[in-house]
């Protein structure tokens, strides 16, 4: 297997850059389908794939175990999420130290969404509120990791506005992160206008995409709400036209579209954000493929 390298190093190759999100199972039967969704992705050789963590370290334990089969079984680069939720800033350096020890060289640095059933984000006595906070420390005491972190195209929904959300992006990367991945949009202009903002304040680091492949309109409308990305009309029609049975084509040709136009218009990949399910990935990482 190769040695683990740091993401950033990816980003200087000549062909645009494509990763995957997982989410730690619940269970060993949706853990064993998960890997199966992992194993029908290999021919496509991501650059990366992430694994997400949940709210106070509820999946720190589950994490870590299929971040390893990812990289064991799969071959795969593999950047587990990190949070500050619920951790005291001890807690956090020995996952880190976790992630270490396991061979992995890359973390996804984030505050983390408040606890269910909480509006808003508090951190525990000895831990941290913001992401650049943990940013620092990983950069502090494992310099030789990748470190990647969030950008909102949309604006981030806690923000008081589109400057300040900015401005404090550009601090989290002036703490140490070497890429951003955004949140999930539906309408290019937002990425690429929100790359232009981030150049103007001095943000020089690449800035991946995230898109989502929609499995159908009550899923995007809830996720819609959550994140506080708009939901073009034209999908929403297309998807209530679809139906049930054919959303998740739609959302495969709506995300294989906007993947065409991003790496036309520039962007230096994709991160496609698979829910654990492999069929509306596969098929646009295929029509890719195919194009050539």
């Amino acid at each position: 297997m190769n040695k683990a390298k740091t993401i950033v190093e990816r980003f200087d190759s000549e062909k645009p850059l494509f990763s995957v999100e997982f989410f730690p199972p619940k269970d060993d039967a949706t853990g064993e389908r998960m890997l199966q969704v992992a194993q029908a992705l290999q021919s496509y050789e991501p650059d990366f794939v992430s694994i997400t963590y949940g709210a106070g370290g509820g999946t720190r334990a589950t994490t870590l175990k299929y971040a390893r089969m990812l990289k064991e079984k799969c071959g795969f680069e593999v950047m587990p999420h990190l949070t500050c939720v619920g951790h005291k800033e001890a807690e956090l350096q020995d996952i880190l130290q976790e992630f270490a020890s396991a061979g992995f060289r890359n973390v996804m640095a984030l505050r983390g969404d408040p606890p269910k059933g909480e509006n808003r984000f508090k951190a525990v006595a000895g831990g941290f509120s913001h992401a650049d906070e943990l940013v620092r420390l990983i950069r502090q005491k494992f310099p030789n990791f990748g470190v990647g972190v969030a950008g909102y195209p949309e604006t981030h929904p806690e923000s008081s506005d589109v400057e300040n959300d900015i401005r404090r992006l550009a601090h989290k990367v002036s703490c140490g992160a070497d890429f951003v991945t955004t949140q999930l949009f539906f309408d290019n202009d937002f990425y690429f206008d929100f790359v232009r903002r981030c150049r103007q304040v001095g943000i020089e680091v690449p800035i991946l995409p995230g898109l989502l492949p929609v499995l159908s309109l009550a899923q995007i409308r809830r996720f819609s709400s959550m994140c506080g990305a708009a939901l073009p009309s034209q999908l929403e029609k297309r998807l209530e036209e679809a139906g049930e049975d054919g959303a998740e084509e739609v959302g495969a040709d709506w995300a294989y579209e906007q993947i065409k136009g991003l790496l036309e218009g520039g962007a230096p990949g994709f991160h496609l954000y698979a829910l654990n399910k492999s069929k509306a990935t596969t098929s646009i990482l295929e029509r890719l493929r195919d194009k050539g």
